[in-house]
This record gives C-alpha cells, structure tokens and sequence, in this order.
C-alpha cells in the first residue's frame, strides 16, 4: 500500500495544546513506551479530525495497526472533549455580548440498526442534531451535545436548557423559525399562520432585520463544518458529543474568544 504526506490547516498551536493533553495523560497513567510520541499521536488525531482522513489511511501514513489508530484517535477526542466549556460555564461570557444567536445543525451520519430516530424529515437524511451559539461577529461560542436527527430544534434547545439559560442570563438571543414558541429571550421572526395569512410591511422589515443578523450565525455552523470528519460521521452516532466538544476546543485553541 501506498502512503503520502499531507498538510493539515491549523497551527501549531492545535498539535501542541493537543500533545501536552496527551502527555500528561501518559505520565499520570506511567503509560509503557508506545508506537507514537504525544506530538505524533496528536498530529494523527488532528489529521482525523480536521482532514476526515479515514484510520486506514492513518494507520498506512503512520505505519500503526488500524486498531492501534482506532484507539490513539478516540483517547486524543475523549482529551479533548473532557475540557470542553458547559453551558454554565459559558455563559460567564456570552452574557457580555451584545447578543447571542442560537441555531441548529445536522451532523449526517451512516445508518444504523436502530435508524428511524436518527432519520431528520426536515433534511431527509440520517444524522445527529448540535445546537450551536454564536456571537455578534459569528464567531463559534459554544455547541451541544448531540441528539438524534428527528429531535426539532426547540426540542433540542429546551433539552440542553439553552433556552432558560440565555433567559436567565437576560441575554437577547435571534434564531430562526424553528424555536417558535421558545419565549423568554429568545427572538424569532413573524411566521404566517391561518389566522394571519399575510404579514404587514412593518413585519416584513422586521424580518429582513432579522434575517441579516441570523445570516451572521451561519459562520459558526460553516466554521464547524470546516473539520471534515464532520462531512458525515462514519463511527457510532454516540461518539458524536465527544467530537463535537473536541472540535469546539481546538477552534477556541486556534481562535481564542474575545482575543482583540
């Protein structure tokens, strides 16, 4: 088999941040010498993570066992994902902020054995829902954990406690159609309806208004959906919150907030 080099675009403070984690790891365990350093297990993890290279492809590259691999990569998520902000943590600072925008994306993933409630009638297509919050500059805040696909957004929103944190926290918060009926701080757009089969001038600027902020909040999915194992999960639709919260650390990582 044939293996090549390949570039991977982050910094390196990703492979240090990463290699320490994995180093420290290692010495409260007194781990036994190992196939690959910290640094060259953190450069697997991170080419998994941000190139979707398939663990075949990293177990030839590397030459490791594909097991081997499997493991490396999974200890170097879990790592990551164990430093992961919560929501109450984060919201020390999104409660800074002007506003907040809160909207839903879905992760697609293969199917499985037990696929009717990872099927989305809304995308038509299997996958897992995130909750994603962004700030005024569409900068990635803070994502969920990961919920089957057929979840709706205010669902998924009301389960994470999004809704009544952001209300508590008296921080104005835009999202789109899907939430609603959320209330507190939570604002939506005017929808039609039976009883209002056409929406006035005045609501169709709000609306506009509206949209143009909201649009900001699609930089944090689209910056989320730049690490390419996110193009559709090949592995086990529970291992999806892990990969999730390990993303969201490296982009803090590589994009400190508020940094300037």
């Amino acid at each position: 088999m044939l293996s090549y080099p390949a570039a991977i675009p982050l910094s390196t403070r990703s492979l240090n941040h990463l290699a320490s984690l994995i180093r420290a790891h290692r010495d409260q365990r007194r781990s036994r010498w190992r196939r690959l350093d910290p640094g060259r297990q953190a450069l697997l993890a991170l080419a998994h993570l941000r190139n979707g290279d398939t663990l075949a492809r990293l177990a030839c590259g590397f030459e490791i066992g594909l097991t081997t691999a499997w493991r490396y990569v999974r200890e170097a998520i879990d790592l990551l994902a164990a430093t992961a902000d919560d929501l109450t943590t984060v919201m020390t600072r999104i409660r800074l902020l002007a506003y907040a925008i809160l909207d839903g994306t879905l992760i697609p993933i293969d199917r499985v054995a037990d696929q009717k409630p990872y099927y989305s009638g809304k995308h038509k297509r299997h996958g897992v829902n995130i909750q994603v919050i962004a700030d005024p500059a569409g900068r990635l805040i803070w994502v969920s954990a990961a919920l089957p696909g057929s979840a709706h957004d205010l669902t998924a929103a009301r389960t994470h406690g999004i809704i009544e944190a952001l209300t508590s926290a008296k921080v104005m918060t835009f999202a789109d159609k899907a939430y609603q009926g959320a209330r507190g701080r939570i604002r939506t757009p005017f929808k039609r309806h039976r009883y209002r089969p056409k929406l006035s001038a005045w609501q169709k600027k709000v609306n506009q208004a509206h949209a143009r902020i909201r649009a900001i909040g699609e930089r944090a999915n689209a910056t989320l959906k730049t690490w390419k194992v996110l193009t559709k999960l090949r592995c086990s639709p529970h291992r999806a919150t892990a990969i999730a919260q390990a993303i969201l650390v490296l982009n803090h990582v590589e994009n400190p907030p508020y940094a300037g």
